[in-house]
């Protein structure tokens, strides 16, 4: 870098112009100088913060025992070793997870570690095996209070960090270098921060006893979860452990044992090995279903990238700190405080950005484990709201897209709750339009800016609750001379869609199962879209959806325009993700009322092609509005293209009918409520197509479950 300096300055002091050149030489000069300055504080930076993990490492060594915290074994999946907001430092021999380390060579630097997914901390593959057990133990029932579980801060939890990086003793600042001050312990639970030599004061006045932090509320207390006998039928829960395989294991073994003896580091120090390498000629991918026994485990051969590695769902230990194959636990839930309205958590890893895994990881952090869930091809929702069964008020989190929403709200309809959770959602999806208009966002880079899952964690916990319309699609379809051959039953929440936009999701939704791993990023995803939409521009498939459909609302015959490829039912007042089609706040010259998404009444519109559907994305054109019911049936005679909730498939001539079916209740965002309120105060806003204000109001005054009478609808139960 300083010999590329030193020829861009030759270079321009040999220009005719002597001062201009010599000003840019000086400005470059002073640049690169400012640039190794600059390079030099963050490396002085990170041996300093080093310097205090191991520091705080060893304080905790030394009062360890007189904590008397229950402690529980690390929970190891494989992951990078490097990312954003990761741990750098192994928690074991406390080097660096990126470099080469105890003397080893770069060539056996591996690009993969040993991750807890409770704790978040992170070890090498030689080191893990020998962590000592300091992870949180999330079922703690029979204990008369939660004790701070204290350890070394390997990452900033708190993605608003100049918000709380204060000691909660002291009250002053943690994780300052620049002044002498006392390394610092952080809280699994409440996820406060604490200055080593403030805890032994804090200790002795409060008995270290944790409230849990902001996030009590909606926190699974470990006091309420109890481990049970694997022969009992109650819920089985489960954590998927994905780990390295054996055989690399010991391979790395023996070329570190080589090197430096049969001696392993353990928090720094060195340690005899004490386990017993077992030699397994086997993976293991299982699955354990609600009321398996451990004895039921499926076993597959999984690979990936010629690397063999072993996953087996299932909370395990073994005497050590390492997770192993072993009997899988189960957990029943008793005794929660009467405030407590604790969160059930649903993420689905193969949604939009694919950013489950990453999100579960936090969550757990964040929660207790034991109420997060992952969703996959042979683990539906319904394991999870088994164990809440018995919880009389609770909430639910879904971080997926619609579908995946549609999936959860499906389930919980099956059970038939008494007071039914509301759902909030964490939009992963492409379009997430159900996430918008509850006023979760659009995607998952809305909570960056705004401090992270642990904000967003507590607006869940202040939501308001409101209801939203669902409807039942009866889909019949018939044979050549009209009698009806198949009928089968789907649920709407958002929209359905009939020709052009159909078919533009259907191939789309083809593509991905194809080759799902090219669909990684929402940006990319709309661009595929809009790919997709390029080519409808040219065939037009759907030109002729005028005379083989037809329009049926509230027993009238509407007629559909010539110049119409594609029928777009609504329920919500967002489409492809945030497109207002029905415009309320427009002017127009019909006598349609306002759209709302709990008035038990459905808008039709129609567009005019992919071409259409492309200014309608950019607002440079409005979707022709034909009508606006309670049943609609939509009639075809030949095969088109439908999409129910962004979820398409080829409809055979037939006919659709919809119809409403119920109301359910969905967490809104309270950051939107309270600008919805100033809006209103103002008069710069109008309340339309928005939840009951009435029903806002209440859902935050009040702590306690709220009965509603709703127009033409039975009561209906709130829980907040």
């Amino acid at each position: 870098m300083m010999g590329l300096g030193i020829s861009l300055v030759r270079v321009l002091t040999s220009s005719n112009d002597y001062y201009s050149g010599s000003f840019i030489a000086w400005l470059i000069t002073a640049a690169l100088g400012f640039l190794v300055i600059v390079y030099r504080l963050i490396n002085w930076h990170k041996r300093a913060s080093q310097k205090w993990l191991k520091a705080a490492a060893k304080a905790k060594k030394q009062v360890w025992k007189k904590l008397n915290v229950p402690r529980s074994g690390h929970l190891w999946i494989e992951d990078l070793a490097y990312g954003q907001k990761q741990p750098s430092t192994c928690c074991v021999c406390l080097t660096s997870l990126v470099l080469p380390y105890n003397g080893c060579s770069a060539s056996l630097r591996s690009d993969f570690v040993h991750r807890c997914v409770v704790c978040g901390a992170a070890a090498h593959f030689n080191c893990s095996e020998f962590a000592v057990r300091d992870c949180k133990c999330i079922a703690q029932a029979g204990s008369s209070h939660v004790r701070h579980h204290w350890s070394e801060r390997w990452f900033n939890m708190d993605e608003n960090p100049e918000m709380s990086a204060f000691c909660s003793y002291c009250d002053e600042p943690c994780g300052v270098t620049f002044i002498d001050a006392s390394p610092t312990w952080h809280c699994l639970w409440c996820q406060r921060l604490i200055h080593v030599k403030c805890q032994a004061k804090m200790s002795k006045e409060s008995g270290d006893v944790c409230d849990l932090g902001p996030l009590r509320r909606i926190i699974l207390s470990p006091l309420c979860v109890k481990e049970v006998d694997g022969g009992n039928s109650l819920s089985l829960i489960t954590e998927e452990i994905i780990a390295s395989s054996v055989r690399g294991q010991m391979r790395r073994k023996q070329r570190s044992r080589g090197k430096h003896g049969d001696d392993h580091p353990v928090n720094g120090k060195l340690q005899g090995a004490t386990t017993a390498t077992r030699d397994l000629d086997f993976v293991l991918n299982g699955f354990a279903g609600l009321n398996r026994s451990s004895s039921d485990i499926d076993f597959h051969c999984l690979k990936k990238n010629g690397r063999i590695k072993y996953t087996l769902n299932g909370l395990m230990h073994n005497k050590g700190g390492t997770a192993i194959c072993g009997q899988v636990k189960k957990y029943a839930l008793a005794d929660l405080a009467q405030d407590a309205r604790p969160l059930l958590v649903f993420i689905n890893s193969k949604s939009g950005g694919q950013l489950g895994p990453i999100l579960r990881r936090t969550l757990n952090m964040l929660l207790n484990p034991v109420q997060v869930f992952e969703l996959s091809d042979s683990q539906g929702p319904d394991i999870g709201l088994e164990l809440f069964s018995k919880v009389r008020y609770f909430r639910v989190l879904v971080c997926g897209g619609d579908g995946t929403v549609a999936w959860v709200l499906d389930a919980i309809e099956r059970r038939n709750f008494e007071s039914p959770p509301p759902v909030a959602i964490i939009p992963l999806g492409t379009g997430n339009d159900l996430s918008r208009v509850l006023q979760w966002g659009g995607g998952f880079s809305k909570f960056d800016g705004q401090g992270g899952l642990s904000t967003l964690l507590q607006d869940i916990d202040q939501a308001a609750v409101t209801m939203l319309d669902r409807w039942k699609v009866n889909i019949r379809e018939e044979n050549s001379e009209g009698y009806m051959e198949r009928e089968q039953s789907k649920f709407m929440m958002n929209y359905l869609g009939i020709g052009c936009d159909a078919k533009l999701a259907y191939e789309f939704h083809i593509t991905r199962q194809e080759n799902p791993e090219k669909f990684s990023s929402q940006f990319v995803n709309k661009l595929r879209y809009a790919r997709e939409g390029a080519r409808d521009m040219m065939d037009r498939a759907c030109a002729d959806l005028p005379w083989q459909v037809w329009l049926e609302v509230d027993g009238k015959d509407i007629q559909i325009p010539k110049d119409c490829e594609g029928l777009i039912v609504l329920n919500i007042g967002s489409y492809m993700g945030g497109v207002d089609l029905w415009q309320n706040d427009y002017e127009h010259d019909d006598d349609f009322s306002l759209q709302s998404m709990q008035d038990k009444m459905l808008e039709v519109v129609s567009v005019c092609g992919a071409w259409h559907l492309g200014k309608l994305q950019v607002g440079l054109s409005q979707a022709r509005r034909l009508a606006q019911g309670k049943a609609i049936k939509i009639h075809a005679s030949s095969a088109f293209p439908v999409q129910i909730d962004g979820e398409p498939f080829i409809h055979q001539p037939g006919c659709l009918e919809i119809t409403h079916d119920e109301q359910v209740l969905y967490s809104f965002s309270y950051n939107a409520l309270d600008a919805h309120i100033r809006g209103l105060a103002d008069g710069s806003l109008l309340f339309h197509g928005t939840p009951n204000l009435i029903v806002h109001v209440f859902a935050f005054l009040l702590d306690d479950p709220l009965t509603l009478e709703t127009p033409d609808t039975a009561p209906c139960h709130l829980n907040f």
